[in-house]
């Protein structure tokens, strides 16, 4: 039994939406105009911008995924989550990070994203 890239992906935005949670951040859905980012992240003086994504396979994913968050003219971090084995670090100051990077580098603790990896794909 194979998983389509958007089974996928709605289960990697939901382990980016539960880490997020867990850092303590107030999670929202962003509108820019009709563009929608994935996750606005706020925590006291901190805001993230967050998309996710299975992969960037092609130029029309890459745009999509990046486009809202170019968009965004203030400074605060903005991110493309993604399971690529390959990419670019940053793009036009957005950052293209790997999912466990993006949960190990704050949380430390493999076994929380194993864990729930692991209960996503055994359903």
């Amino acid at each position: 039994m194979g998983y389509k890239d958007d089974q996928v992906s709605g289960v990697l935005e939901a382990i980016v939406f539960l880490e997020l949670v867990r850092r303590g951040y107030k999670v929202y859905i962003g509108k820019l105009g009709t563009k929608e980012i994935d996750f606005v992240a706020e925590k006291m003086n901190e805001k993230l911008y967050i998309q996710v994504a299975f992969k960037l396979a092609g130029d029309d994913t890459t745009e999509r995924e990046f486009s809202p968050l170019k968009s965004i003219k203030d400074n605060y971090p903005k991110y493309v989550v993604t399971m690529d084995d390959v990419w670019q670090r940053s793009f036009d100051g957005i950052q293209h990070v790997h999912i466990s990077d993006f949960c190990c580098s704050h949380l430390g603790d493999l076994t929380v994203l194993l864990a729930i990896v692991g209960y996503y794909f055994s359903l």
